[in-house]
Protein backbone atom coordinates (compact mmCIF):
# COMPACT_ATOMS: atom_id res chain seq x y z
CA UNK A 1 0.00 0.00 0.00
CA UNK A 2 0.94 3.55 -0.40
CA UNK A 3 1.95 5.86 2.09
CA UNK A 4 2.89 9.47 2.49
CA UNK A 5 4.88 11.76 4.90
CA UNK A 6 3.70 15.02 6.13
CA UNK A 7 5.54 18.22 4.69
CA UNK A 8 3.01 20.75 5.87
CA UNK A 9 -0.16 21.25 7.49
CA UNK A 10 -2.63 24.37 7.56
CA UNK A 11 -6.05 24.84 8.89
CA UNK A 12 -8.27 26.32 6.79
CA UNK A 13 -11.03 27.10 8.88
CA UNK A 14 -11.93 26.16 12.85
CA UNK A 15 -13.48 22.55 10.86
CA UNK A 16 -10.80 21.72 8.38
CA UNK A 17 -7.24 20.91 8.25
CA UNK A 18 -5.46 20.24 5.57
CA UNK A 19 -2.34 18.24 5.41
CA UNK A 20 -0.22 17.71 2.39
CA UNK A 21 1.82 14.16 1.60
CA UNK A 22 5.14 13.59 0.11
CA UNK A 23 7.89 10.84 -0.13
CA UNK A 24 8.90 8.01 -1.35
CA UNK A 25 5.81 5.94 -0.36
CA UNK A 26 3.90 7.57 -2.99
CA UNK A 27 6.00 6.47 -6.00
CA UNK A 28 4.02 5.61 -8.54
CA UNK A 29 0.36 6.95 -7.15
CA UNK A 30 -2.15 7.09 -9.83
CA UNK A 31 -3.37 10.44 -10.76
CA UNK A 32 -7.03 10.38 -9.33
CA UNK A 33 -9.35 9.99 -11.89
CA UNK A 34 -12.53 12.14 -10.19
CA UNK A 35 -12.79 15.26 -8.65
CA UNK A 36 -14.52 13.14 -6.04
CA UNK A 37 -11.72 10.76 -5.90
CA UNK A 38 -10.46 9.09 -2.20
CA UNK A 39 -8.03 7.35 -0.24
CA UNK A 40 -9.01 4.68 2.08
CA UNK A 41 -6.92 6.13 4.99
CA UNK A 42 -5.65 3.53 7.86
CA UNK A 43 -4.84 5.23 11.37
CA UNK A 44 -2.42 3.18 13.33
CA UNK A 45 -3.71 3.22 17.36
CA UNK A 46 -1.35 4.64 19.61
CA UNK A 47 -0.17 1.15 20.97
CA UNK A 48 0.36 -0.68 18.14
CA UNK A 49 2.96 -2.75 17.69
CA UNK A 50 3.70 -1.99 14.23
CA UNK A 51 4.38 1.62 12.45
CA UNK A 52 4.04 2.76 9.04
CA UNK A 53 4.67 1.44 6.23
CA UNK A 54 2.59 -2.05 7.56
CA UNK A 55 1.96 -5.13 5.45
CA UNK A 56 -1.90 -6.06 5.93
CA UNK A 57 -0.80 -9.83 6.57
CA UNK A 58 0.88 -8.41 10.04
CA UNK A 59 -2.30 -6.80 11.32
CA UNK A 60 -4.64 -8.42 9.99
CA UNK A 61 -4.92 -10.97 13.67
CA UNK A 62 -3.88 -8.53 15.56
CA UNK A 63 -6.85 -7.83 18.74
CA UNK A 64 -9.28 -5.22 17.22
CA UNK A 65 -7.70 -2.21 19.35
CA UNK A 66 -4.42 -2.65 17.70
CA UNK A 67 -5.78 -3.20 13.89
CA UNK A 68 -5.50 0.41 11.97
CA UNK A 69 -8.98 2.49 11.37
CA UNK A 70 -9.73 2.91 8.27
CA UNK A 71 -11.97 6.29 6.97
CA UNK A 72 -12.27 7.56 3.24
CA UNK A 73 -10.99 11.14 2.55
CA UNK A 74 -11.57 12.95 -0.33
CA UNK A 75 -8.17 13.99 -2.47
CA UNK A 76 -8.35 17.67 -2.85
CA UNK A 77 -5.77 17.68 -4.69
CA UNK A 78 -2.46 15.32 -5.77
CA UNK A 79 0.39 16.95 -8.06
CA UNK A 80 2.12 14.43 -9.95
CA UNK A 81 5.45 16.44 -10.53
CA UNK A 82 6.14 17.12 -6.98
CA UNK A 83 4.54 13.73 -5.87
CA UNK A 84 2.55 15.85 -3.18
CA UNK A 85 -0.97 14.46 -2.09
CA UNK A 86 -2.84 16.85 -0.31
CA UNK A 87 -5.65 15.92 1.76
CA UNK A 88 -8.32 18.39 3.57
CA UNK A 89 -9.61 16.97 7.14
CA UNK A 90 -12.68 17.52 9.03
CA UNK A 91 -11.93 17.91 12.49
CA UNK A 92 -14.41 18.02 15.83
CA UNK A 93 -11.63 19.41 18.36
CA UNK A 94 -9.81 16.40 19.68
CA UNK A 95 -12.99 13.75 18.91
CA UNK A 96 -12.31 10.81 16.29
CA UNK A 97 -9.20 9.15 15.05
CA UNK A 98 -9.11 11.02 11.84
CA UNK A 99 -9.64 14.44 12.85
CA UNK A 100 -7.33 13.89 15.81
CA UNK A 101 -4.50 12.71 13.98
CA UNK A 102 -4.58 15.35 11.55
CA UNK A 103 -4.68 18.30 14.36
CA UNK A 104 -1.96 16.42 15.66
CA UNK A 105 0.24 15.56 12.37
CA UNK A 106 4.08 16.75 12.16
CA UNK A 107 6.18 16.69 9.23
CA UNK A 108 7.81 13.35 8.84
CA UNK A 109 4.53 11.28 9.93
CA UNK A 110 2.91 8.98 8.01
CA UNK A 111 -0.34 7.98 6.90
CA UNK A 112 -0.35 4.75 4.94
CA UNK A 113 -3.86 4.44 2.54
CA UNK A 114 -5.39 2.32 -0.27
CA UNK A 115 -6.45 4.06 -3.75
CA UNK A 116 -7.50 6.52 -4.65
CA UNK A 117 -10.91 5.34 -6.10
CA UNK A 118 -13.55 7.18 -7.51
CA UNK A 119 -14.35 8.74 -10.91
CA UNK A 120 -17.01 11.79 -10.89
CA UNK A 121 -16.42 15.24 -12.33
CA UNK A 122 -18.65 17.67 -13.35
CA UNK A 123 -19.70 16.78 -16.92
CA UNK A 124 -17.77 18.69 -19.49
CA UNK A 125 -21.23 19.51 -21.50
CA UNK A 126 -23.36 20.21 -18.92
CA UNK A 127 -24.98 24.27 -19.15
CA UNK A 128 -24.67 24.83 -15.58
CA UNK A 129 -23.01 23.28 -12.12
CA UNK A 130 -24.57 22.84 -8.66
CA UNK A 131 -22.61 21.85 -6.02
CA UNK A 132 -24.01 20.77 -2.55
CA UNK A 133 -22.71 19.65 0.73
CA UNK A 134 -21.44 20.45 3.98
CA UNK A 135 -17.57 20.85 5.45
CA UNK A 136 -17.23 16.86 4.30
CA UNK A 137 -18.09 17.69 1.05
CA UNK A 138 -15.77 21.21 0.42
CA UNK A 139 -12.78 19.12 -0.43
CA UNK A 140 -15.11 17.39 -3.78
CA UNK A 141 -16.25 20.65 -4.05
CA UNK A 142 -13.34 22.82 -4.37
CA UNK A 143 -12.00 20.21 -6.47
CA UNK A 144 -14.89 20.10 -8.95
CA UNK A 145 -15.41 23.87 -9.02
CA UNK A 146 -11.64 24.40 -10.50
CA UNK A 147 -12.60 22.30 -13.89
CA UNK A 148 -15.85 23.50 -14.28
CA UNK A 149 -15.52 24.87 -17.92
CA UNK A 150 -14.85 28.89 -18.47
CA UNK A 151 -18.02 31.42 -18.39
CA UNK A 152 -20.66 28.92 -17.32
CA UNK A 153 -23.20 29.31 -14.67
CA UNK A 154 -21.84 27.28 -11.00
CA UNK A 155 -23.40 27.51 -7.85
CA UNK A 156 -21.91 26.10 -4.57
CA UNK A 157 -24.12 25.87 -1.37
CA UNK A 158 -22.19 24.88 1.49
CA UNK A 159 -23.09 24.28 4.90
CA UNK A 160 -20.69 25.65 7.54
CA UNK A 161 -20.53 25.86 11.13
CA UNK A 162 -20.44 30.21 11.60
CA UNK A 163 -19.14 32.47 9.04
CA UNK A 164 -14.86 31.48 10.47
CA UNK A 165 -15.90 27.99 8.61
CA UNK A 166 -16.33 30.20 5.42
CA UNK A 167 -12.98 29.07 2.90
CA UNK A 168 -12.20 30.82 -0.55
CA UNK A 169 -13.61 28.69 -3.18
CA UNK A 170 -12.17 29.48 -7.19
CA UNK A 171 -13.33 28.33 -10.60
CA UNK A 172 -13.04 29.20 -14.26
CA UNK A 173 -16.78 29.12 -14.64
CA UNK A 174 -19.26 31.92 -13.53
CA UNK A 175 -19.64 31.39 -9.69
CA UNK A 176 -21.66 31.65 -6.96
CA UNK A 177 -21.36 30.58 -3.25
CA UNK A 178 -24.03 30.61 -1.12
CA UNK A 179 -23.04 29.73 2.65
CA UNK A 180 -25.45 28.44 4.88
CA UNK A 181 -24.35 28.72 8.57
CA UNK A 182 -25.47 26.18 11.42
CA UNK A 183 -25.03 28.49 14.36
CA UNK A 184 -28.08 30.22 14.97
CA UNK A 185 -30.22 28.41 12.63
CA UNK A 186 -33.61 28.21 13.60
CA UNK A 187 -35.00 25.24 10.92
CA UNK A 188 -33.72 21.80 11.60
CA UNK A 189 -30.33 20.82 10.77
CA UNK A 190 -31.42 18.70 7.91
CA UNK A 191 -33.48 21.46 6.38
CA UNK A 192 -30.38 23.71 5.80
CA UNK A 193 -29.14 22.98 2.34
CA UNK A 194 -32.52 21.92 1.17
CA UNK A 195 -33.97 25.56 2.09
CA UNK A 196 -30.72 26.88 0.65
CA UNK A 197 -31.23 25.24 -2.90
CA UNK A 198 -35.51 25.84 -2.48
CA UNK A 199 -33.78 29.77 -2.54
CA UNK A 200 -31.78 29.51 -5.81
CA UNK A 201 -35.03 30.41 -7.29
CA UNK A 202 -34.82 33.93 -6.18
CA UNK A 203 -31.23 34.14 -8.45
CA UNK A 204 -32.49 34.70 -11.93
CA UNK A 205 -30.40 32.52 -14.72
CA UNK A 206 -28.43 30.95 -11.75
CA UNK A 207 -28.62 27.33 -13.29
CA UNK A 208 -29.87 27.51 -16.88
CA UNK A 209 -30.06 24.17 -19.05
CA UNK A 210 -28.79 20.73 -18.51
CA UNK A 211 -27.37 20.94 -14.50
CA UNK A 212 -24.90 18.57 -13.31
CA UNK A 213 -24.63 18.34 -9.91
CA UNK A 214 -22.83 17.24 -6.82
CA UNK A 215 -25.02 16.61 -3.38
CA UNK A 216 -23.09 15.05 -1.13
CA UNK A 217 -22.54 15.00 2.52
CA UNK A 218 -24.71 14.46 5.78
CA UNK A 219 -27.10 11.72 5.00
CA UNK A 220 -30.26 13.07 6.04
CA UNK A 221 -28.97 16.68 4.16
CA UNK A 222 -28.81 15.18 1.40
CA UNK A 223 -31.64 13.07 1.31
CA UNK A 224 -33.39 16.56 1.51
CA UNK A 225 -32.09 18.02 -1.47
CA UNK A 226 -31.95 15.04 -3.45
CA UNK A 227 -35.82 14.89 -3.19
CA UNK A 228 -36.31 18.64 -4.01
CA UNK A 229 -34.01 18.51 -7.01
CA UNK A 230 -35.53 15.96 -8.42
CA UNK A 231 -39.29 16.32 -7.64
CA UNK A 232 -38.86 20.30 -9.16
CA UNK A 233 -37.08 18.74 -12.25
CA UNK A 234 -34.21 21.02 -11.81
CA UNK A 235 -31.78 17.92 -12.03
CA UNK A 236 -31.86 14.93 -13.67
CA UNK A 237 -31.28 11.85 -12.54
CA UNK A 238 -28.36 10.75 -15.29
CA UNK A 239 -26.68 14.10 -14.13
CA UNK A 240 -27.23 13.91 -10.65
CA UNK A 241 -24.26 12.70 -8.12
CA UNK A 242 -25.91 12.03 -4.21
CA UNK A 243 -24.13 10.07 -1.59
CA UNK A 244 -24.47 10.75 2.32
CA UNK A 245 -20.93 10.67 3.39
CA UNK A 246 -21.87 10.27 7.52
CA UNK A 247 -25.29 10.38 9.08
CA UNK A 248 -25.83 12.76 12.55
CA UNK A 249 -25.80 10.74 15.64
CA UNK A 250 -23.60 7.60 14.30
CA UNK A 251 -20.27 6.88 14.24
CA UNK A 252 -18.30 5.86 10.77
CA UNK A 253 -18.77 2.40 12.18
CA UNK A 254 -22.52 2.03 13.02
CA UNK A 255 -23.09 4.32 9.55
CA UNK A 256 -21.57 1.43 7.92
CA UNK A 257 -23.58 -0.92 9.17
CA UNK A 258 -27.18 0.98 8.06
CA UNK A 259 -25.85 2.89 5.02
CA UNK A 260 -26.74 0.36 2.65
CA UNK A 261 -30.51 0.12 3.72
CA UNK A 262 -30.48 3.74 3.91
CA UNK A 263 -29.12 4.39 0.85
CA UNK A 264 -31.84 2.06 -0.79
CA UNK A 265 -34.82 4.15 0.97
CA UNK A 266 -33.28 7.14 -0.57
CA UNK A 267 -33.55 5.97 -3.48
CA UNK A 268 -37.06 5.11 -3.61
CA UNK A 269 -38.07 8.36 -2.49
CA UNK A 270 -38.75 10.02 -5.73
CA UNK A 271 -40.27 7.55 -8.18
Amino acid sequence: MPYGEVVSTETLSPQLIRVVLGGPGLDGLPAPDGTDSYVNAFFVPDAAPYSVPFEDDAVRDLPREQRPYPRRYTVRSWDAEQQLLTIDFVVHGDVGRAGRWAQHAEPGDRLQFRGPAGGWRPAPDADSYLLVGDESALPAIGASLEVVPAGRPAVAVVEVQDASGEIPLTSPGDLRVVWVHRAGATAPLEELLRDAVAGLDALPDALPGTVSAFVHGEAAATRAVRRLILERGLVQREHLSCSPYWRRGHDDEEWRAVKGAWTREVEADVP
